[in-house]
């Protein structure tokens, strides 16, 4: 199963090939995506992405991570995220939300099995 592309990107909206929801922040991972919906885990602009975000991205059998951390690189994503990525094995790419998507759809492209989790504001 391959990671779906990201269509289309712009401030507070994003589009999954194949899916007919508009985003704000999305999960993808290899067949699907879903709303990335910050109150399930109270994440917040700070201190950012936890481990519980990627739980479900993880175990869709990802070998690659990409965080988006909005436009204007609001979300934080602290160490502590970053190294329990590594400790588990998973290359992480933390960057700004356009560069974010860009790099994402070129991994898919190439048949890796990424994961995302990307804010389309701030």
């Amino acid at each position: 199963m391959s990671s779906p592309e990201i269509a289309s990107l712009s401030w507070g909206q994003m589009k999954v090939k194949g899916c007919s929801t508009t985003y704000k922040d999305c999960k993808v991972w290899p067949g699907g995506s879903r709303t990335w919906d910050w109150r399930e885990t109270g994440t917040n602009h700070s201190p950012g992405v936890q481990p519980a975000d990627l739980e479900e991205v993880l175990k869709k059998g990802v070998k690659t991570v990409v965080i988006g951390r909005g436009m204007s690189e609001a979300l934080q994503v602290p160490a502590s995220t970053v190294d329990y990525l590594k400790k588990h094995g998973i290359d992480v790419l933390v960057l700004q939300t356009e560069k974010a998507v860009a790099e994402y759809n070129a991994l898919a492209a190439q048949g890796v099995k990424v994961g995302g989790l990307f804010h389309s504001i701030c």
